[in-house]
């Protein structure tokens, strides 16, 4: 039969049909980050009147995230089309083109709104480790906790700012050596914000765990000491993915295509479970040291009233024997 396909080397076909894969993974993606932004939005709306600013803050940061992945989502679908329909016979084939045309506005657009999306999203998790210190300390000691992780974000922006502009100039790409040691270098850095903050987060519920549990009863504890808590208030979903990503683009594997095109949907999906947690009424807050606290005596008194009913039915059980009634127990 005849050969109809590209006259190109393996690994240059393997990247165009990781590219293809990562826009139909991104796609996914954004699917899934909308449905949660409906959600989200419904719980913030409903709760605007009772809990204040913070709420339309919380829809205004939400909805400028899923404008950024949108315009990320768009761009990335209109480079496709240009590298696979409008220019399918560039010398070299489609891949050859998107490696020559990084200058062009929807590559920019594409790599800008990458960085933004990382940089906006990491701020939430540095939030939710800042709430969950100051509700157990000063804050003196949640200021220094967390001036690390900040400096590191600092850090993330600088590193990130310039990837993004060696990446965009005209004759370079984000797969020439300098690029991706930068994109290494931002990632890396955008990570070590997640990893840190995965660990303080971690680190603060473990030690308040002893006085949580002798304070409420185990199915409402549950909701603060989970595995799945901590996974979800240290957004450990997008850690996990960023980390692949990461990895395959230093080893410079084409399969790093779909873990870009996976990080910032998982970064977003993350950060939507992490607010959905904080409109129901489950996530830690400044609060919940306190409600344990005044839950404790009232426990303590549970306990004794059931104490003193278990005592009487003792005592009328055995007045109702010594009286010879017929009433028998249940065998």
């Amino acid at each position: 039969m005849t050969y109809y396909g590209p006259q190109e080397d393996s690994t240059t076909i393997f990247y165009e049909r990781t590219f293809l894969a990562g826009i139909f993974v991104q796609g996914v993606g954004y699917g899934a980050q909308l449905v949660l932004y409906i959600m989200c939005v419904r719980y913030l709306w409903r709760e605007r009147k009772s809990r204040g600013g913070a709420m339309l803050f919380l829809i205004a940061y939400i909805t400028l995230l899923l404008v950024l992945l949108s315009l990320w989502v768009a761009v990335a679908t209109c480079t496709a089309e240009d590298i696979y329909i409008n220019n399918r016979n560039f010398p070299g084939g489609p891949w050859a083109y998107f490696m020559s045309t990084q200058y062009l506005p929807e590559n920019v657009i594409f790599i800008i709104s990458l960085f933004a999306l990382t940089f906006l999203s990491d701020f939430l998790v540095l939030w939710r480790c800042w709430v969950i210190w100051t509700s157990f300390e000063s804050r003196l000691v949640a200021y220094m906790v967390v001036s690390f992780p900040v400096l590191v974000q600092a850090a993330s922006f600088v590193v990130g700012t310039i990837w993004c502009l060696q990446s965009s100039l005209p004759g370079h790409s984000p797969y020439n050596q300098t690029s991706i040691n930068l994109g290494i270098s931002f990632y890396a850095t955008s990570i070590s914000v997640n990893v840190i903050v995965t660990i303080l987060i971690t680190l603060r519920l473990y030690l308040h765990r002893r006085v949580l549990l002798d304070t409420l009863p185990p199915i409402h504890a549950k909701q603060y000491m989970s595995i799945a808590t901590i996974l979800v208030e240290s957004a450990a979903l997008y850690s996990i993915s960023a980390l692949a990503f990461i990895i395959s683009y230093a080893l410079n594997n084409p399969i790093n295509q779909i873990f870009l095109t996976l990080s910032p949907p998982c970064q977003q999906v993350a950060g939507y479970l992490i607010i959905l947690r904080v409109v129901r009424g489950q996530a830690w807050n400044s609060r919940a040291e306190e409600v344990a606290t005044q839950l404790k005596p009232l426990e303590c008194s549970a306990n004794a009233s059931s104490t003193n009913i278990t005592a009487q039915v003792d005592r009328s059980d055995v007045k109702t024997r010594g009286y010879g009634s017929d009433i028998s127990l249940p065998k």
